[in-house]
């Protein structure tokens, strides 16, 4: 059995008992993670990945100086691969869930952290990495109504503004996104992680296999339950339990 590979971490976070305690946890059940720097604000933190060029970098949402967001603008491009650690499920997540970025939550979960390890190493290599801390800092701008949104896939990562998606359709335990330029990506989530992401005044979920921008509706076709035709001329069944919901949408409920 081929040992993993070595990967250099630095920690960013300005509360030394929490230091201690990633630092034990990472040694007791990630012994590939090498950390060779730590930092308590956003000058320090500077220094030490400019210093260390780590592989991947902890980095605490809140740090003394300012924050996260702060510290990776300054950074950019960004060659290392990060995992957010924050005590707080605010908006910020939602920012960072549509850039396919990871986070942990304090108290910080052994089992969490070992899956995140383990993605991080996968993900390290990945040339996108620049690119998606992009689209996190342009989103936690606008972290109430995120524009663009990255899909997971097999090979990496596409980049896609949520104004041109047309639908999601449920594909095992895939969701293929369709756009409004004709083409399709297939991403290595469900169709229930998206439809918790996306903005719920612009998607629906139709039926068990579709979510669809309602903004790319062409027409309803009544029935039992109905079904919708797309601008594209796809043709969308739509759930008879969701078909009050639907025609609501529109003011048309009964």
């Amino acid at each position: 059995m081929t040992s993993k590979k070595t990967i250099k971490a630095v920690i960013v976070e300005d509360e030394p008992k929490n230091v201690t305690l990633l630092r034990k946890l990472l040694d007791m059940y990630c012994p590939q993670v090498n950390v060779c720097g730590q930092a308590n604000s956003i000058e320090t933190a500077v220094k030490v990945i400019n210093d260390d060029a780590p592989d991947l970098v902890f980095l605490d949402i809140e740090i003394s100086g300012g924050n996260a967001f702060e510290l990776l603008d300054i950074l950019q491009p960004v060659h290392f691969h990060v995992i957010f650690i924050t005590a707080y499920d605010s908006y910020l997540l939602k920012a960072i869930k549509y850039s396919a970025l990871d986070y942990l939550f304090k108290p910080v979960n052994i089992e969490e952290l070992i899956a995140a390890v383990n993605k991080s190493s996968e993900k390290i290599q990945d040339r996108n990495t620049s690119e998606r801390i992009e689209l996190l800092l342009k989103n936690v701008v606008t972290a109430k109504s995120p524009t663009a949104i990255a899909l997971a896939t097999e090979s990496g990562f596409y980049l896609i503004p949520i104004e041109n998606i047309m639908r999601c359709e449920a594909s095992g335990n895939y969701t293929v996104f369709f756009t409004n330029d004709g083409k399709s990506h297939r991403s290595s989530k469900t169709l229930g992680e998206y439809e918790e992401l996306l903005p719920d005044n612009t998607f629906f979920r139709a039926h068990y296999s579709y979510l669809i921008n309602v903004r790319f509706i062409a027409k309803y076709h009544k029935g039992k339950g109905g079904f919708i035709e797309m601008t594209d001329k796809t043709i969308v069944p739509l759930a008879t339990r969701r078909k009050i919901d639907f025609l609501n949408l529109f003011g048309a409920g009964s």
